[in-house]
């Protein structure tokens, strides 16, 4: 791993902010959704399974809670390990991309993607429960709102009519394991991996020549000395 260099850190800074800002707007249309009462501050926010009408039936805003991961995939009884994932994964995430030595910016806006993504589920998780005195520390659920119609079609017997309701974590995501799998050889793990491969390729294609050469020089070598 390389040490990064100072302006790497400064781009680094700036997609961390970036990702800080993506949190901080995931934060803000969750609650607009959920509604709250703080210090004297009060929003209603919409009933579970209200729907408003944004774009025709289009594109709809659906107030929808899951206990799950993203687009409402359900975790039965791990929920706990599936949180204290999530808090492993979002340090991770944000040690990776404030130290490693990124230079392409597709890479890095992947990492900072899908650290937002990450967090921003994780705080409904860890926290929503006691904030809206619903669950324990760990055991909340995560707001989804976004819904988007979409061609319908069967799957294992089941007819899909409309996408999974998801939010803008999920949305971070998304877009950041697709920036990942078209930029996955600048990441340092990957790169390095690629280097190494190709230095053995070669090398182990060097070594029949340097025998022939060898052989031709010691060849000659015994002719000189016989004549």
């Amino acid at each position: 791993m390389t040490t990064p260099t100072m302006t790497t850190r400064i781009h680094n800074k700036g997609l961390l902010l970036f990702a800080s800002m993506m949190i901080v707007l995931d934060q803000l249309t969750k609650i607009w959704v959920k509604g709250f009462d703080l210090l004297g501050w009060k929003h209603n926010g919409m009933t579970l399974y209200e729907s408003i009408s944004v774009w025709g039936d289009a594109i709809r805003i659906t107030y929808v809670e899951n206990a799950g991961m993203a687009f409402g995939i359900s975790f039965g009884a791990g929920k706990i390990f599936l949180s204290l994932f999530s808090v492993a994964a979002s340090i991770t995430l944000a040690w990776y991309l404030a130290r490693l030595d990124i230079k392409h910016f597709g890479a890095r806006l992947a990492l900072a993607l899908i650290f937002a993504g990450a967090t921003g589920n994780l705080i409904d998780r860890v926290f929503y429960g006691v904030f809206y005195n619903e669950s324990p520390l760990f055991y909340g659920k995560v707001v989804d709102f976004l819904d988007v119609d979409m061609p319908d079609f069967m799957l294992f017997g089941r007819e899909y009519t409309r996408f999974w309701v998801f939010n803008v974590a999920d949305s971070c995501v998304s877009v950041g394991m697709v920036l990942m799998l078209l930029f996955n050889k600048y990441l340092p793990i990957f790169h390095e991996k690629i280097e190494t491969h190709s230095e053995e390729v070669h090398t182990g294609e060097s070594h029949p020549n340097e025998s022939s050469n060898n052989g031709a020089q010691q060849t000659l070598a015994g002719s000189s000395r016989t004549e």
